[in-house]
């Protein structure tokens, strides 16, 4: 199959999207981790729309680059200005790239009601600007955008605009769905005839958004219609619903396609680039996305992991390494014995027998009825499992606790707690003061078991969530808590449910202190 080349824009196109914001240092650690991935492309910026993308240009000059080329990109010259004096051209030509992809209008829409210039005027701006860049050595890459709705408006001058372009001297023209509104048939349809217009030996390329949750399969739609340039976003940032999702498109052309794309061996880093990328960003990756999401490979449903125990592939499309990411068992309502059999191998800390599983099951609808999740919740998972053990004694216990929040004329909020803890055969009164009636608890909890458990030293809450569980009672409902500890080294959750919010707190705190005891023994 054919060498397909990867453009990524997400320096660019995908700092229009809402809530994405990159400094230059950002731009350029995601610039040497796609170097690295093998993109071949990365585009840096517009260096004549901000002092930020002429900065990062300024210092992408000084690196060494092993295998991308870093791009600038802007329009054509501007109607009426001659090329020379444009002060986009120029800023492109400072930009110091070889390679500049330069984008212009193929709708006559934009061309007389946006740009309010002829038909004609267009095609010389097209021409004249790729012929400037092109004698002054830059190669060009020509974004023909709004093409799609363009070739629906006005097919003969949509095409004019494409052999401007290519006669100017392009290295490839890539067709551009800006708005994200082309169905996969109709582009495919489109793609094919401006083959035919343009000549098999002019390179192709795609460049779509998402706007109709298409961007992804247009894109592989145009790549079976023999475009070879795809360009995308990591993560599919970009404006408005955001760009075609490199993440989804670069693992589908390997994997079920067979294209050659990136530097051999770095497919398996998709999804540690997806999250470093997103982590870069300040932005949450989503859960569900395909192939580098954490709930890509999570499997749920008692009747696919019984399959799965025999047979791995019956309910996943793709070996989960290949891009870096990894299986997952979850346990719910919806289990059966084999989501438990299943998450207690893996955790590789405890055994559970047939007739355990079966009875664990049961439990465990049991309490997810009453607001419990175990999801998320692996600490309480595993504790459960723990407690089936008849020889099993628990490392504390706690026989009472009192807490209060009082607030004080001139001290503000006090909250204090007082608790009895049983530790073997003794009894334990003591208190502790928090900023709250849970770290309240927390503090004289830890005040008692430290001495006994010292490993409870280095164990910090890392966060806290609280979910209303049934709405309809208002103050009265059940709450779920999430507590999220680790010691430095590792990690676990631990879940409690009441209609009390200290309650389940207290349920979710218990359960993550005596989960890091036992882990140690």
């Amino acid at each position: 199959m054919a060498r397909i080349t990867i453009y990524d824009t997400t320096l660019r196109d995908g700092t229009q999207g809402e809530g994405v914001s990159l400094s230059v240092a950002d731009k350029l650690k995601i610039a040497t981790k796609l170097d690295w991935l093998g993109v071949d492309y990365v585009e840096g910026g517009w260096p004549g729309s901000n002092p930020k993308d002429a900065e990062f240009f300024r210092q992408a000059r000084a690196r060494t680059w092993d295998h991308t080329r870093i791009t600038s990109f802007g329009s054509t010259r501007r109607p009426g200005t001659g090329v020379e004096e444009d002060a986009n051209i120029r800023a492109l030509v400072d930009s110091g790239t070889e390679w500049v992809t330069l984008f212009g209008k193929s709708w006559t829409l934009h061309v007389e009601e946006v740009l309010e210039t002829t038909r004609g005027e267009n095609l010389a701006m097209i021409g004249e600007s790729i012929t400037y860049l092109r004698g002054l050595g830059r190669r060009v890459f020509y974004d023909a955008e709004h093409f799609f709705d363009g070739f629906k408006a006005d097919r003969d001058y949509a095409l004019s605009t494409l052999t401007t372009a290519r006669d100017a001297g392009a290295a490839c023209i890539i067709l551009c769905d800006t708005n994200g509104g082309t169905l996969t048939d109709d582009l495919a349809a489109i793609v094919d005839q401006v083959r035919e217009a343009l000549g098999p030996e002019v390179p192709l390329g795609i460049h779509t958004h998402n706007d109709c949750e298409l961007a992804v399969a247009n894109t592989l739609a145009a790549v079976n219609r023999g475009a070879t340039h795809v360009q995308g976003t990591i993560n599919g940032y970009g404006e408005r619903c955001g760009n075609a999702n490199l993440c989804s498109i670069v693992p589908t052309l390997a994997l079920k396609m067979g294209h050659e794309v990136l530097l051999p061996g770095r497919l398996s880093a998709m999804t540690e680039v997806a999250h470093m990328v997103s982590e870069t960003a300040n932005m949450t990756l989503h859960n569900a996305a395909p192939y580098v999401g954490h709930s890509a490979f999570a499997h749920k449903g008692g009747v696919h992991v019984s399959a799965m125990r025999k047979v791995e592939t019956s309910y996943q499309h793709i070996d989960p390494t290949l891009v870096g990411n990894h299986q997952r068992v979850l346990v719910s309502e919806l289990s059966g014995r084999g989501n438990v059999l299943s998450k207690a191998e893996s955790s590789g800390r405890v055994t559970v027998t047939e007739t355990q599983a079966r009875t664990l099951v049961q439990r465990i609808k049991a309490l997810e009825s009453d607001g419990y999740q175990f999801e998320g919740a692996d600490g309480s998972f595993h504790l459960l499992i723990k407690r089936m053990d008849q020889d099993y004694k628990p490392p504390f216990e706690l026989v009472d606790f009192l807490a209060i929040v009082e607030r004080r004329e001139g001290l503000g909020l006090i909250s204090e707690a007082t608790v009895k803890i049983r530790v073997g055969q003794e009894v334990i009164h003591t208190a502790g003061t928090g900023n709250g009636p849970v770290n309240a608890l927390d503090a004289a909890v830890r005040k008692v078991l430290a001495d006994f458990y010292p490993t409870l030293r280095d164990v910090h809450l890392l966060d806290y969530k609280v979910r209303v569980v049934d709405g309809a009672s208002g103050t009265a409902a059940t709450t779920r808590v999430l507590i999220e500890s680790g010691d430095g080294h590792d990690s676990w959750t631990t879940v409690g449910s009441s209609p009390n919010i200290i309650e389940a707190s207290w349920l979710a705190l218990s359960d993550s202190l005596e989960y890091a005891i036992i882990r140690e023994q």
